[in-house]
């Protein structure tokens, strides 16, 4: 482990859509990816035990996230919400995927796995979740504080 936890992802007002649960949930992210980050030691046998107790509790907070986002998209009638949806399911195959080969005995390392995860999350909410962050803007109403926000009139139909 790092002397002192180290940020390899830093959370940045850029990565907001202005939709705390989803920002909320954004940074868990990232911060989860700083926690495996600091968990990459060089030594094959700590990150292997590590990267076994993590990856399910991973996995199960990044599918909590999508279906969130999925929800709201829906909820909102976003009209790339089945493109969304689409690049969520391949992310979870592929990890899926790493997870199999992790147990098969493969060696799927704990730094590779961490960069992967780093690389997909910073570029999914910066393509991918800001096609929604300006949809979300343009249909917010402005509430009596000055501040954008969305509410059930702001939606057709809430799930």
């Amino acid at each position: 482990m790092h002397d002192d936890n180290v940020e390899l992802v830093t959370w940045s007002n850029a990565f907001s859509c202005g939709v705390k649960l989803i920002d909320d949930q954004h940074k868990a992210l990232i911060d989860l990816i700083n926690e495996m980050f600091n968990h990459v030691t060089g030594n094959e046998e700590e990150e292997h035990e590590y990267f076994h107790e993590v990856i399910y509790e991973a996995v199960k907070y990044i599918k909590i996230h999508m279906a969130t986002e999925e929800k709201i998209l829906s909820a909102v009638k976003f009209s790339g919400y089945t493109g969304h949806m689409k690049e969520h399911n391949t992310f979870i195959r592929t990890v899926s995927k790493n997870i199999k080969d992790h147990e098969a005995g493969k060696k799927v390392t704990l730094s590779l796995f961490t960069k992967f995860l780093k690389d997909w999350v910073i570029s999914h909410i910066e393509i991918m979740d800001k096609q929604y962050f300006e949809y979300l803007r343009h249909i917010a109403s402005r509430k009596a504080d000055g501040k954008l926000g969305i509410n059930s009139s702001d939606v057709a139909i809430f799930c």
